[in-house]
């Protein structure tokens, strides 16, 4: 499974950049032997985020220049939402060849994009051998083990000693151009263990494979979601590793590159729910659809504020009596917000890293506590003796410092409490923690620090 690359090294960035412009240029001068002379010489993860930055006209030409030569890759690499914009540009044939030369889990990453007519029509224009391991693929579970192993593995059987391992990927040829182990299998086609290529090189033809092999594996159901894949893949080192089905036998393999985009996939997915615009990349979506995600957010968000509204009407008449309340009390409700916020992307990154569980939660939320009544109190000594000065209150400055106190405080437990909570009766903590968290502050931070002013000063 494949995503669009960004390179970090500045020449590299700079050369691409300047690749860009060169292009760009050449297809507003209608020169496409320069603009396919350009193309040529890129990576194909070059080329795709060149189709991404690209805008529709200029993006359609490149796709007219590249289609003879397309290189499959290109399409695995691109954003989901420029990739259906170019399938749409491409044929139906076009589309099949593309496919079929792609590896397994990038070839049912594009198919599973398409529309149920345009699938079928994909599928039926494959090699029969092509649509058989993709319509098998499909049938796995979203974003789980079967989605995203390759079908193509060396598996080798048990018994057999490195001569015939070797000579056996000479001949086959089915063997994968990449690999790094070779797994060793069972009569009934389990994995029993796995022997490194570079061990499988340096050992003599006589010796058997089962010497050489290493027990210790970690075997992926293939229904295992690939969150917990690649929690495994980072707390076990992982290369690679074989996928089984539901009767222990090896069907697939996961490798390191196709962890790395599940990781960035992941890590995309939770910010992109944090600040409450879905789960869905949408810098390169339309605008409607974009405003129709967001809407739903900013509904929820809405929600939240009507209910901090209602608790500041019940304190009207306090407010008319002393207009400084008003002045002061966002002030309570933004900084409790800030610090929940701020405990609140701790906690998430904690649950998602398995740092979090029930044994160490009540010691998050205690110093979280900690930390909200230290910032507390001294922000409450900053803007009691701010609203002090401002207003000649000293009793106005105590107020809003004890409000202050209080609210970081409901901030540090919630902030800390709502995502533990939320993950533990299976709801993601990414999608809904927040609309609460704002809840509670802004509900807390008005009636506290109204409530106070209305039996301190009133």
């Amino acid at each position: 499974m494949a995503g669009p690359a960004t390179t970090t090294d500045p020449a590299l960035a700079e050369a691409t950049e300047s690749d860009f412009t060169a292009i760009s240029d050449a297809l507003d001068a209608g020169d496409h032997a320069r603009a396919k002379q350009i193309v040529e010489g890129l990576h194909h993860a070059d080329i795709a985020d060149l189709l991404e930055r690209l805008p529709g006209p200029q993006r359609h030409e490149l796709i007219e220049i590249l289609r003879p030569t397309v290189d499959p890759l290109i399409l695995a690499e691109l954003d989901d939402t420029i990739r259906e914009k170019v399938i749409e540009r491409l044929g139906v044939e076009e589309i099949a060849g593309i496919v079929a030369g792609l590896e397994t889990d990038d070839a049912v990453d594009i198919v599973e994009e398409l529309g149920e007519k345009t699938q079928g029509e994909i599928l039926d224009a494959l090699p029969d051998t092509e649509r058989s391991l993709i319509e098998q693929g499909l049938t796995y579970p979203e974003d789980s083990a079967g989605r995203l192993m390759q079908r193509a593995l060396v598996a080798v059987p048990q018994h057999w000693n490195v001569g015939q391992a070797i000579d056996h990927l000479r001949e086959e040829s089915g063997t994968p151009t990449d690999f790094y182990v070779a797994y060793l299998v069972d009569a009934a086609h389990r994995p029993v263990g796995y022997v490194p290529l570079s061990r499988l090189l340096i050992s003599h033809r006589h010796v058997a494979l089962n010497a050489i092999m290493h027990a210790d594996m970690t075997v992926i159901p293939v229904a295992t979601d690939q969150e917990e894949v690649a929690f495994l893949f980072r707390q076990r080192d992982l290369v690679s590793a074989p996928v089984v089905d539901a009767g222990g036998r090896l069907v697939g393999r996961i490798t390191i590159d196709d962890v790395v985009d599940v990781i960035h996939e992941e890590a995309e997915e939770d910010i992109m729910h944090l600040g409450g615009v879905g789960g869905e990349d949408d810098f390169y979506s339309a605008v409607f659809d974009t405003s129709r995600r967001r809407a739903v957010w900013l509904a929820v968000h809405l929600c939240a504020v009507l209910v901090g509204s209602a608790v500041i009407g019940l304190f009207r008449a306090s407010i008319q009596e002393m207009v400084a309340l008003a002045i002061l009390m966002p002030i309570v409700a933004a900084l409790g917000g800030t610090a929940g916020i701020q405990t609140l992307t701790v906690t998430v990154r904690a649950i998602a890293m398995r740092e979090l569980t029930s044994a160490n939660a009540l010691r998050l939320i205690g110093k979280e506590v900690l930390v909200g009544g230290f910032n507390g109190l001294l922000f409450a000594l900053v803007v009691g003796a701010i609203a002090w000065l401002w207003f000649d209150d000293p009793m106005l400055g105590l107020v809003i410092g004890m409000a202050m106190v209080a609210n970081l405080l409901i901030a540090g437990v919630a902030g800390s409490a709502i995502p533990f909570v939320l993950e533990r009766v299976g709801v993601d903590p990414a999608i809904a923690s927040s609309p609460f968290l704002i809840s509670l502050t802004d509900v807390m931070g008005f009636y506290v620090f109204l409530g106070l002013a209305t039996v301190i000063l009133l």
